[in-house]
This record gives C-alpha cells, sequence and structure tokens, in this order.
C-alpha cells in the first residue's frame, strides 16, 4: 500500500472513529442503579493464586484512608463529604478483630478528611474542607485535634490529600487544583463550590505569564443575566486576563506536594504542576512516588485522553499542569475532543521541562492512594500498589465501558502496569453494575507494619447522573488481601 493511501485510509477511521464516540452513549461504571444493601463478598473478587480476601470492616460511610499504631491496631477514616454534595461526619475510628468500630475523634464541618498516617505516635490527617479550606490535623490517641497547617485552597474540585510521613520526619501531603485545567467555569457551579466561594481559582506556586486567552461561558452566578461572561486562567470566574499578565506565586498553592513538621510551622513546597496528586509513597529504598488524576473531558478547557500518572517526585520539579499531560503539549492534537477544537497553552512560559512519568494508567481510572510492598511474606517486592477508584462518566467525559474499580500493580523501574485484585466475571466494573459482591471504589490501601497483609478501602457505591454524583451512606468495606500460605525469602 502506497503511504499517501495508507494515511488517508488511517484519517478516515478516525474519523469514524471520532463520529462513534459521539454517537455512542457513555457507560461508565457508575452510570447504573443500586438498591441498598450492598452485598458483600470477598469470593467474588479476583486475586493472584495463593492470596486469599477477606472483608475486616463494612457499613462504612465514605471512607478514605486505613493506617496502624505501633500495636497493630487498624483505623480508619470516613471522609464527611462526598461529591454530590453529600455531607456528613468526618470521623477517625478503631476497628476491632470483629469489625466493629470505635470513634476516635470526629468533626461536622471538616469534610473531607481524604487520608490519615501515624507518626510519633499520633495520628495526622489531612482536612479537605469544603466549608473552612484545608488543613492538616495532629490527632491524639484520645481524640485531641490540633493544627498543624492551615489555610490550604482545598474549596474547588480537589482538595489536600493523603499524607505521609517521610525518611527525614517530614508530613508530605498532596494539594490539588481549584478545577479541571486552570480555568473556573460552568462544571465548577456543578460542584458546588463555585456559588459558596465565586472568589476561588487556582494559586500557582511561583510566578507565572498567562497567553491571556479567555473563554466566553454564561453566568452561572446570576440566573437572570442572559448574556455572557469571560474567564481567564488563575482568576476569579468572570475575571478576564491579559496577555503577558503575571500571576504572583504563593505556598500553599493549587496542584502541589508540600511538606511541614509534625510540630508545625511553615510549609515548603516540595513538587508542583500536577492536577490532582492524590496518593503519595515512599519506596523502600526512599524515594517519593505520588499518584496523579489528570485531565477530565469537562469545562470551559476540556482535555481529552488524559491517563492519570504515576511520578517519582523530584523536588524543585515542575509536572507540566495546566498545559502538559506528561512530556506531552496537550496543544498537539493528541489531546483534542470529538468535535472541539485543540486545547491551548495558558502559559507565555513554561516553567520547565516537565519529567517523564513512571507509568501512564488508564484514562478515567482516578488512580488514587497508593503503598510499597516491602516485605517477602505479600511478594512483589519494591513494586507500588495502586487503588483506582473508577471512572466518574459521563460527568468527567464519556467511556465505552467502566475503567479502573480495582488495584493494580506497577513494576517502578520498567513502568509496566498489572491487574491485582479485580471483580471476577467478564465484564470489568463495580460490583453494583456487573452484580456480586466485590469491590466497588477503592479509594486507598495500605500495607501493615509487617508489611504481610494489604488493606484495601472501598469507598462503597457511588453512582452518576449525567454530570451529577450520587454516593451512596453505609457501603464502603475495608477489605485485606494476605498469602494463604506465606512464602518466606520469596521477593515477588
Amino acid at each position: 500500500m502506497r503511504l499517501p493511501h495508507l494515511l488517508s485510509v488511517l484519517l478516515i477511521f478516525s474519523h469514524v472513529l471520532s463520529g462513534c464516540y459521539v454517537l455512542r452513549s457513555s457507560a461508565g461504571g457508575g452510570e447504573t442503579s443500586f438498591t441498598p444493601p450492598r452485598m458483600v463478598a470477598a469470593e467474588d473478587i479476583v486475586v493472584p493464586a495463593g492470596y486469599i480476601v477477606e472483608a475486616v470492616a463494612t457499613g462504612l460511610t465514605f471512607p478514605t484512608g486505613v493506617a496502624f499504631d505501633e500495636e497493630g491496631g487498624v483505623y480508619v477514616v470516613e471522609a464527611g463529604y462526598s461529591y454530590g454534595e453529600i455531607f456528613t461526619t468526618a470521623q477517625l475510628l478503631k476497628i476491632d478483630a470483629q469489625g466493629r468500630t470505635r470513634l476516635i475523634a470526629s468533626s461536622d464541618k471538616g469534610g473531607p478528611w481524604t487520608g490519615v498516617t501515624v507518626f510519633l505516635g499520633d495520628f495526622f490527617v489531612t482536612e479537605g474542607s469544603q466549608i473552612t479550606g484545608g488543613r492538616l490535623l495532629r490527632i491524639s490517641p484520645e481524640g485531641e485535634i490540633s493544627i498543624v497547617a492551615e489555610g490550604l485552597p482545598s474549596r474547588g474540585d480537589h482538595h489536600a490529600n493523603a499524607p505521609v510521613a517521610g525518611p527525614d520526619g517530614w508530613i508530605y501531603f498532596g494539594q490539588g487544583t481549584a478545577t479541571n485545567s486552570g480555568v473556573v467555569g460552568e462544571d465548577n457551579a456543578e460542584f458546588g463550590w463555585l456559588h459558596r466561594f465565586p472568589e476561588v481559582h487556582d494559586i500557582p506556586c511561583r510566578n507565572i505569564t498567562l497567553v491571556g486567552r479567555n473563554y466566553t461561558t454564561r453566568n452561572v452566578l446570576d440566573p437572570d443575566d442572559r448574556g455572557r461572561i469571560e474567564t481567564g486562567a488563575f482568576v476569579p470566574f468572570g475575571t478576564s486576563t491579559a496577555q503577558g499578565q503575571v500571576i504572583p506565586g504563593e505556598v500553599p498553592c493549587s496542584g502541589a506536594i508540600l511538606r511541614v513538621r509534625p510540630t508545625g510551622g511553615e510549609m515548603e513546597l516540595v513538587a508542583w504542576g500536577m492536577r490532582n496528586p492524590f496518593g503519595l509513597a515512599f519506596s523502600p529504598d526512599g524515594r517519593l512516588f505520588a499518584t496523579d488524576n489528570s485531565y477530565d473531558v469537562r469545562g470551559s478547557r476540556p482535555i481529552f485522553g488524559t491517563g492519570d500518572l504515576l511520578w517519582e517526585v523530584v523536588p524543585g520539579a515542575w509536572y507540566g499542569w495546566p498545559d502538559f499531560h506528561g512530556e506531552h503539549l496537550i496543544a498537539e492534537g493528541r489531546f483534542r475532543p470529538p468535535g472541539r477544537e485543540d486545547p491551548e497553552p495558558l502559559l507565555a512560559r513554561h516553567p520547565g521541562k516537565p519529567p517523564r512519568p513512571v507509568a501512564i494508567l488508564a484514562v478515567h481510572s482516578s488512580s488514587n492512594g497508593l503503598d510499597f510492598s516491602s516485605s517477602a511474606a505479600f511478594g512483589h517486592v519494591g513494586e507500588v500498589f495502586i487503588a483506582q477508584f473508577g471512572d466518574m462518566a459521563s460527568g468527567t467525559g464519556k467511556v465505552m465501558g467502566p475503567v479502573g474499580f480495582k488495584v493494580v500493580r506497577v513494576d517502578v523501574e520498567r513502568g509496566v502496569t498489572r491487574d491485582f485484585a479485580v471483580n471476577g466475571g467478564k465484564r470489568n466494573g463495580p460490583a453494583s453494575r456487573i452484580g456480586g459482591g466485590g469491590l466497588e471504589r477503592p479509594v486507598a490501601l495500605r500495607f501493615d507494619p509487617g508489611g504481610e497483609s494489604l488493606y484495601i478501602v472501598d469507598f462503597g457505591v457511588m453512582l452518576q447522573q449525567g454530570d451529577h454524583s450520587i454516593p451512596v451512606e453505609k457501603t464502603g468495606v475495608l477489605w485485606r488481601i494476605r498469602r494463604d500460605a506465606p512464602r518466606t525469602g520469596e521477593g515477588g
């Protein structure tokens, strides 16, 4: 076949696929129905031979993190808030051997509590409060709460994310962006926060210079206004920007990894230019890794086909948001939403060249919490395990079938990703969609102190109706995976 003819065929084929994408309805994992109660059946989860799955606790409401004390006691945090604008009580709970819970601490205005770690005998909890703004809390075993850091820009789409104690004795955590891709738009009104806090916008960590591109939308803050309104990047809704305009950087900021001493004090910037660095973990050799939830096909600046990213975090580096996906400029053409124009750059000058991701994970998989295996008793030593919450289609973009809803493992040296815990059956998806009593939405995971068991936090049932999320209370589960007969001396 001659090359020009081959290119013509490929172009026609791509247009056909684009047309199919536009015409077909979305089929995301949450685009289904559910009637409580949730069935829980560990045998419906498929894991490699030699491993077994157990349900440790059930009936949790929006759990987001798990941690262990020095005696091996198991604790979870319940968020207290979920997309869909559902506010409950954020709680730190101890789980006993029978799966019963005991309250350690709570907050009626702190939601979401997005994660927990134990360090120096206390609990450190990230609070991405939709009402008061983000904080890092220190909670004693008796439930006394003190503030380690506050003023985090967490009132937008994404929040202050799960903390981890570093080998240097600092507490590290992520802070997500307020928007999908740098511009406040109509989609943020659907999240609820734009009506509560119309002044919220993304904050860069260092000074940036804008191209001055503005986006025109209807004025969702004034239902009587039938006109149109212009909004630029890194400014509040309805504020336009100019070419060459400089937006001052500050810390804390959006889309960054930060650290602070456990006793408090000034926060320090570790790295920036991420969209939503949800999960952090240190490898057995002391390197820091982060998962990064990538762009959605929504808002004033929709971006198509960007898989979630696994980064090795280099202190001081800039990771490309809002103009790159991994090493690639989003204006290259490969990220054009079907039927739309290419997303164009927002920054006149880029703060650096983004590094290469360790791995690119499935598009819309919502790859969140992660942890490294460090024990031969479990196996896969040095590999990172990642909880994939699953797609939130069609609010984040159309999918042809459920994406995520499982646990994967990644060889960080080669960037190879493999399934580890998935629901059984011929189709992928949450149990509420495909049937059975397996996984719904894994959001976090952590190995126990000995490294012999992997605990998986399952947020529970969350349905999607168009752009609207419908979470279901008391459907969360804490799962445990361990070797049926641990084999010593095996590294993976």
